[in-house]
Formats: structure tokens, C-alpha cells, sequence
């Protein structure tokens, strides 16, 4: 059993693993049918969505109600940037720099609060961005909302628009989930977990609460941003129901449902945001939102910890499983 886990430990066995999976991201693209690779990159665009909640909630500990608003808002100054003919990197970085400004800004003023008071001034951040992404038409395009065509794929790449788009998004989103990994499993990390375990141990230990909570809240919106960006590549439209208040509600429980301060809990958020609504509306179009929240009640009750924890459960039943077979094995040797 040591010998099996050593041998998994091995530096050239992990860089084994991680060639394996690049490879396989780089040729299941071009074996999927569209569908298949218009879903997978929908479910990379809110992986990413979630994986910023997670940063902000999961392993901060802060209540933020309102990460959809800042993905519509990379969304918008994506498209902006798009139809007004701006280089793509510059269209990137407005994507990104403009939620993590409007994060900073909100987070200056309402970290100092707790409980349900940040929760409050978060859930007004999609209340009040939908009727002002109406009245601001000349840049959002108001009701009918706006598009942009840049994610077509180029005549030199043979591929299709589909291909194109997923592999934009295993691009950008590994990006962001590989820098946001050693993010937390850094100094900023140990420092996130001490204040989201108690704050004022945390100023004992000279670690601001107030300097973290607001890092944690403007690393999420920037993380936002991406997602909104992302969300243009795949969807190339985005209108003011892309910021409304229930899809802040779905993607909280999409980072439950994963794994709340996980990586890998984001990427199962992700999954389970897209592929839920696609399952219930199989199995009845009519009581969809009734499938949805009975299936998250069932899986909560099995699972408090996500689905990111059913390797873990299913582990400690193996065990306890084996432990009770050795021990009905002793009695009847005895």
C-alpha cells in the first residue's frame, strides 16, 4: 500500500498526468459533436463564475448575493469594446479591470460589515444593474440587449466556430483556475481561511480582516469578469436578464452543490449549473424549478459537503465496510 502511494507521488507520474489531461483537452474538442462542445464550453464559462464565488465565499467566509452582476458587467464591456473596434487584449482587460474596480469600490465600503448587511448591499447590486443596464441603451443596447461576433473561428485553423470557442475557454478559464489554485493554497490563502475562522484571532495575529475581506470580494469580481467575457465568446449576446438576481440564487447553489472552498467544487458547480436545467426539463418542462429544488434538497441531505466530498464519504464507507467484514472475519476465527 505505501509502495502504491509513493509511487502516485512521484514527481514524473503527476507531470505524466497533467501532459495526459492537456493532450486530451486539446484532441476531445475536435472529436465532439457541436452540441456537445457548446455545452462543455457553457459549462467552463460558469465554472468560472462560480470559481470567483468561491474565492469571496467558500474560502473567505463572506455572504455575496450578487456575483452575477459582475459577470454581465464584463459581459457588457465586452461587447462594448467588440463593436467599438478595440484590440482584444484591450477588450479583455476592460472585461476584467472594470468588475474588479466596481468590486473594490463596493468592498471599500462594505466589508467593515457583517452578517446580513453585506449580504443586503450584495443583493442590491443585480436589483439595481438590471434597470440601468435598460436605461444606459447607447451602451447597452437597453431592452433588447447586445451582441457581438468575434469568437468565429479563423479561415488558418480549419476548425469550427464551436471548437474555436471551447478551446478559447479551456485557454482563459484553466488560466484562471490554475492562478486562482495557487492563489489560495498560498500565503493569501492561509491568510483568507485564519479571517474566515475568526476575525478577531486574526488581528491578533496581524492579519487584517478588513485587507483580506476586500482583496477575497475584488479578486471575485475580477474572476467575474472573466465569466463575462467568456460568456460573450460562447453566447456573443448578453441582454439585462443576463444580471438578474436569480442567477446570483443559481450560481450560490451551484458552489454549494460542488463544494463550497474547493477548486474542484467549482468546476462541479459549473457542471451542475448547466446540465441541471437541461435534466429536469427532460423529465417535465412544467415542474422544473420543483425538480431542481428537490434534487438540491436530496443531495445536501447526502451531501453537506458537495459532490467534491463524495470521494471522501465514499472512502469512509469502504473503510467502515472493511472494517466490519475483518471483524466478523476475528469473531468467527475466535
Amino acid at each position: 500500500m505505501a509502495s502504491t502511494v509513493s509511487f502516485w507521488t512521484r514527481p514524473w507520474v503527476k507531470w505524466a498526468g497533467v501532459a495526459l489531461v492537456v493532450v486530451l483537452l486539446v484532441v476531445v474538442p475536435l472529436m465532439l459533436p457541436e452540441f456537445a462542445n457548446q455545452t462543455i464550453a457553457r459549462i467552463g464559462v460558469f465554472a468560472v463564475a462560480v470559481l470567483g464565488l468561491n474565492v469571496v465565499m467558500g474560502y473567505t467566509g463572506q455572504v455575496s448575493l450578487g456575483q452575477i452582476f459582475f459577470v454581465g458587467v464584463g459581459a457588457y464591456a465586452t461587447a462594448f469594446g467588440v463593436n467599438a473596434g478595440w484590440n482584444i487584449v484591450l477588450v479583455f482587460l476592460a472585461a476584467c479591470l472594470l468588475p474588479a474596480v466596481l468590486g473594490l469600490l463596493v468592498a471599500l465600503a462594505a466589508a467593515r460589515l457583517g452578517g446580513l448587511a453585506i449580504a443586503m448591499v450584495t443583493i442590491a447590486l443585480p436589483l439595481v444593474g438590471l434597470p440601468l443596464a435598460k436605461r444606459l441603451s447607447d451602451f447597452t443596447g437597453g431592452s433588447q440587449g447586445t451582441s457581438a461576433r468575434f469568437s468565429d473561428a479563423p479561415e488558418w485553423t480549419g476548425l469550427y466556430d464551436d471548437q474555436w470557442q471551447l478551446y478559447i475557454v479551456l485557454l482563459v478559464g484553466g488560466i484562471t483556475f490554475l492562478l486562482t489554485r495557487n492563489l489560495v493554497r498560498g500565503k493569501y490563502g492561509r491568510a483568507f481561511a485564519i479571517v474566515k475562522g475568526n476575525e478577531a484571532v486574526a488581528s491578533s495575529m496581524g492579519v487584517s480582516p478588513y485587507r483580506y475581506k476586500v482583496l477575497a470580494f475584488t479578486i471575485a469580481s475580477l474572476i467575474g469578469g472573466v465569466s463575462g467575457f467568456l460568456y460573450m465568446v460562447v453566447i456573443q449576446y448578453t441582454s439585462p436578464e443576463t444580471l438578474h438576481f436569480g442567477h446570483s440564487i443559481e450560481l450560490l447553489a451551484s458552489m454549494v452543490i460542488g463544494g463550497a472552498g474547493s477548486i474542484i467544487g467549482s468546476l462541479l458547480g459549473g457542471i451542475w449549473y448547466v446540465l441541471l436545467p437541461q435534466i429536469t426539463n427532460l423529465i417535465d418542462p412544467n415542474i422544473t424549478a420543483m425538480l431542481q429544488g428537490a434534487i438540491l434538497l436530496i443531495v445536501l441531505f447526502i451531501l453537506p459537503g458537495g459532490l467534491v466530498s463524495l470521494p471522501r464519504l465514499w472512502r469512509r464507507r469502504g473503510g467502515s465496510a472493511t472494517g466490519t467484514a475483518k471483524n466478523h472475519t476475528e469473531r468467527q476465527d475466535q
